[in-house]
């Protein structure tokens, strides 16, 4: 890609993402509307990717920052079903599409149909994840669904690989493909342990905001590469390091932890909103390449490629989530049977995206002997199909159909109780400790400056409290945390204007200025998140 034409493509990516999170529509689906739309502009630059860079480039960082979100301990506690999900769906759907493609295309090798069932294989569970918090589906289906999204990547990459070596010419046996995941898995996971451990240590010592940064950018691209190293699975490698850090971020200093939280989730959004972008962008030249094809046919096929990728969900759903308990006693007293709503909602939550269409971009351009790698501008279409057919009809319907089934209802008020008296415990240790702080005489106070840390103490104790018992304002109509949290950020806002006024009056330099804005920022952003 020309360097020249990054620039555009990054700022109306992003430019377009921000409009949709405004309006409250799906920035995928309008990105991609634009992104074609912007395809036939005249001037727009030809936008291509070089297929080696696509996956090292795009995955670790996406893959790490959903790593550093999920819970580590969530998901050991639901490792059965979200391995049945990451690890056998993602094989049974690569099977079904590769073998349903490779019956209905006249011409498309056997390698070729394979790859495209890897490539279409994996959900992309981040957006499904994000609409099942809104909706307030309950925590185990969240978990399992962000679980699944962080290791069927790993699965399908190893999958697309061994059927890309086959379509190579490398030749394909059971035994290969067997051992080729064996390594990827095993591997990865090994290196992902050697890393995580030095990784968190040097991560602790950086108190430099720069180094930090700096060094947090780094980790997911050197996991990933010294897997590949190895030939395993930069993927796990990434997640294994990923869920460590996040496990223990709380060892950070909390500025140095806020501002890392702040970049990764800029680099999150720039990449996902290019990469939609793209599909736009690329669409039209994919469909120049199928003029050898009947618009019919094109049409038939991307519709029976797509029935089969949600279909293939559905089939494999239902029994994994049912034959397991049925089949073992241990994990029917363990887990119970669940009803019906819970296989339905992660069948429908099958949405593809980024991951899939890194993935498809990534196919080699030629084989070994220097001819166009087979078929690889149809298996970009048709991945461009699944993604955007998918999102269309799930990401639409996936918070009606939420909202109209008899799930198990989520109980806020239960939630709040468990923050208030985990708030409660640990106030009532922090009041123990500055207690036995202040009988050292070095650590003597001003009876203001003590009481103030008492009512800081205080607050955060009763802060929670308030909002179970939800204390509303007759007037207003906001709860006594909405109010704390208006009234702290107002007062703020007049501090930091008299700051600029002393500026602007040559009473203060800009130095000065930073360091008591920066303070205010520290300030806002422990009033803004009193409720947390």
């Amino acid at each position: 890609m020309d360097s020249s034409a990054l620039l555009p493509l990054v700022a109306g990516s992003a430019a377009v993402a921000g409009v949709a999170r405004r309006l409250n529509f799906s920035a995928p689906l309008l990105l991609v509307a634009v992104g074609l739309a912007a395809a036939y502009i005249p001037g727009v630059p030809t936008y291509t990717l070089d297929p080696g860079l696509v996956l090292p480039l795009v995955l670790p960082p996406l893959l790490y920052t959903s790593a550093l979100d999920s819970s580590y301990r969530s998901l050991r506690a639901n490792v059965r079903p979200v391995a049945m999900l990451s690890i056998g769906f993602v094989l049974f759907s690569t099977v079904v599409v590769g073998l349903l493609a490779y019956a209905v295309i006249p011409g498309l090798p056997v390698a070729a149909a394979f790859v495209l069932g890897a490539v279409v294989a994996p959900p992309d569970a981040v957006a499904a994840t994000a609409i099942a918090r809104r909706v307030g589906l309950p925590a185990r289906i969240v978990t399992i669904l962000q679980g699944e999204s962080l290791v069927n990547d790993a699965t399908a990459i190893t999958a697309y690989r061994v059927a890309v070596a086959a379509a190579l010419g490398e030749g394909f046996s059971w035994g290969t493909a067997f051992g080729e995941f064996l390594l990827a898995a095993i591997g990865g996971t090994a290196v992902g342990l050697v890393l995580m451990v030095p990784l968190q240590w040097a991560r602790r010592r950086l108190r430099d905001p720069l180094l930090l940064n700096t060094f947090s950018l780094l980790v997911p691209f050197a996991a990933y590469a010294a897997a590949e190293e190895f030939h395993a699975s930069g993927v796990i490698a990434v997640v294994v390091v990923g869920l460590y850090l996040g496990h223990h971020a709380h060892t950070v200093d909390f500025a140095l932890r806020l501002q890392e939280e702040s970049v990764w989730k800029m680099v999150a959004f720039i990449l996902e909103s290019a990469v939609f972008a793209l599909i736009g962008l690329q669409l039209p030249v994919v469909l120049r390449a199928l003029r050898g094809y009947s618009s019919a046919e094109l049409l038939g096929w991307a519709l029976l490629v797509l029935g089969s990728v949600i279909a293939a969900r559905f089939v494999w759903c239902w029994p994994a989530t049912y034959l397991p308990p049925l089949l073992s006693r241990r994990i029917r007293e363990r887990e119970g049977i669940p009803d019906w709503t819970r296989p339905f909602v992660i069948a429908w939550a099958g949405m593809r995206g980024v991951v899939s269409l890194a993935v498809a971009f990534s196919i080699p351009v030629t084989v070994d002997d220097g001819s166009p790698f087979p078929a690889r501008e149809l298996i970009l279409y048709l991945t461009f199909v699944v993604v955007i057919g998918t999102l269309l009809l799930h990401g639409l319907t996936l918070p009606k159909l939420v909202n109209a089934l008899p799930l198990p209802e989520v109980n806020p008020q239960r939630e709040v109780l468990i923050q208030a008296q985990a708030q409660n415990d640990a106030s009532l240790a922090a009041s123990a400790r500055l207690d036995e702080l202040l009988t050292d005489p070095r650590n003597r106070l001003p009876e203001a400056l003590e009481q103030r840390l008492r009512r800081v103490l205080e607050r955060r104790q009763n802060g929670v409290w308030e909002r179970l018992g939800a204390a509303v304002d007759a007037e207003t109509g906001d709860s006594a945390d909405a109010v704390y949290r208006r009234l702290g950020k107002a007062t703020i806002a007049a501090e930091r204007d008299v700051f600029v006024e002393l500026r602007d009056s040559d009473r203060i330099d800009d130095e000065l200025l930073r360091r008591l804005i920066r303070q205010l920022d520290y300030e806002e952003a422990l009033v803004d998140h009193a409720e947390d």
